[in-house]
């Protein structure tokens, strides 16, 4: 049987970011998110749940020595909601970009069930 996830990005949060990456991350995130359409079991490397979060996770991208991470969520078992995304500078993901990640979640389940 075929295993398939549906990606797709909520509002503008992820493509404002995209839009303004190099073709090489593009290509990197294409890949990636390509990865995780395809794959049952996406290695930790490329897709990990966010400790301490209910149901958040971080699509991990690496290009050369950037880093680069897009905080998304699940919803109706296969389809995955990207929100915010942005280049990582230090070890520790930025708390202000989690809780950003965390609004735009209950924005999209708010909004879903019907504002």
């Amino acid at each position: 049987m075929e295993f398939e996830r549906q990606v797709v990005a909520y509002k503008k949060y992820f493509l404002d970011f995209y839009t303004k990456q190099t073709d090489i991350v593009q290509a990197k995130i294409e890949w990636t998110l390509q990865l995780i359409r395809v794959t049952r079991h996406v290695p930790e490397k490329y897709f990990k749940h966010m400790e301490g979060t209910k149901g958040l996770y971080e699509v991990r991208i690496e290009v050369g020595s950037n880093i680069y991470r897009i905080f998304a969520f699940f919803d109706k078992g296969n389809l995955v909601v990207l929100g915010n995304a942005f280049q990582k500078k230090t070890k520790k993901t930025p708390k202000l970009e989690i809780e950003k990640a965390l609004k735009i979640m209950e924005e999209y389940n708010h909004e879903k069930n019907g504002k």
